[in-house]
């Protein structure tokens, strides 16, 4: 049985190989609408891309089931975009047309990652709730100055979990160990899913998983253990099925979303929650401007806030 690709993903394909062939063909064209100057570089850069819109449409068209290639799709309008703020800092260039241009991508990477998602909610659908085997293990520890009860007990309340995992926002407890979680994702998307809790050892270990339908394929442990020179070892072994597969995940490790990398820092907050009682932030992370770690010149300061000089020793030059 053959499945139809969705008539989105159909458009956005042959809008691909169409605007390859205009890059290939006729970069001069392309250059002047736009808005940028028509030069050897422009013209080697508009060829370059087109033959990545060939690729990409061809992808998309020849892979009706898998949505790998509306990613790599989303991953080349990043590189637009990038290409596009570059231009827009260029007096040379006409900016209007430049940024009609920017606006004009920004709509089509939405459309393309909204496309993207809902083709891997299809394919999920109709492959159960098991892990794929390309699922992305990721495992990161931390030690935590507190006692392991007290670290078991804080993160077996899942309500809890939001406080320290930046992209989480929430958890909502449904009960029989099932719980319903919202995160945001890359590009200003959110994602929903739910979660049950197969394993739970108080003071020593939690492990989950989620369920079918959820946006993420997910599941993992939470292991906790005497650290060796006091305090506990939080171990956290998580795999999880991104949309896209590992090209997704390696596109979103550029922009800096990818879960390996959200996991390291959730555990330092979580670390900074246990051992302080808040995330703790250097000045310099939510103060424009000086502040104590580089204190403002004399002459910044308004002349009602400058120190007053002391008036010169009569004769002191005598």
């Amino acid at each position: 049985m053959t499945t139809a690709i969705h008539p989105v993903a159909r458009g956005l394909g042959w809008f691909s190989i169409g605007l390859g062939l205009a890059q290939i063909a006729a970069p001069r064209g392309i250059a002047r609408m736009v808005g940028v100057d028509d030069d050897d570089t422009t013209r080697n850069t508009l060829f370059a891309l087109g033959l990545r819109e060939l690729a990409s449409g061809v992808g998309v068209l020849s892979r009706p089931a898998s949505d790998v290639p509306m990613w790599a799709r989303v991953g080349g309008d990043m590189m637009d975009l990038a290409l596009l703020g570059r231009a827009l800092r260029s007096d040379s260039n006409r900016r209007a047309r430049v940024g009609a241009t920017t606006a004009a991508v920004v709509g089509v990477t939405v459309l393309d990652a909204l496309t993207a998602q809902r083709l891997h909610g299809e394919r999920r659908a109709g492959a159960g709730d098991g892990m794929r085997r390309r699922a992305v293990p990721v495992t990161r520890a931390i030690t935590v100055n507190r006692p392991r009860g007290e670290v078991y007990g804080f993160w077996r309340d899942l309500e809890n979990l939001p406080r320290f995992m930046e992209h989480l926002e929430s958890v909502r407890v449904l009960g029989q160990n099932r719980s319903h979680w919202t995160a945001r994702a890359p590009a200003g998307m959110r994602v929903e899913w739910d979660a049950e809790i197969v394993e739970d050892r108080p003071d020593e270990l939690v492990a989950w998983r989620s369920l079918p339908g959820a946006d993420v394929m997910n599941a993992g442990t939470v292991r906790f253990l005497d650290a060796p020179a006091g305090g506990t070892e939080v171990r956290v072994e998580l795999r999880y099925d991104p949309p896209g597969g590992r090209v997704a995940a390696t596109i979103a490790k550029l922009f800096g979303e990818e879960p390996s990398m959200q996991l390291s820092g959730d555990l330092r907050r979580f670390k900074q929650v246990m051992e302080v009682g808040e995330v703790t932030r250097s000045d310099a992370t939510v103060t424009r401007g000086p502040h104590p770690a580089r204190p403002p010149e004399l002459d910044e300061l308004p002349r009602s806030s400058r120190p007053a000089e002391e008036p010169a020793l009569e004769g002191a030059t005598r």
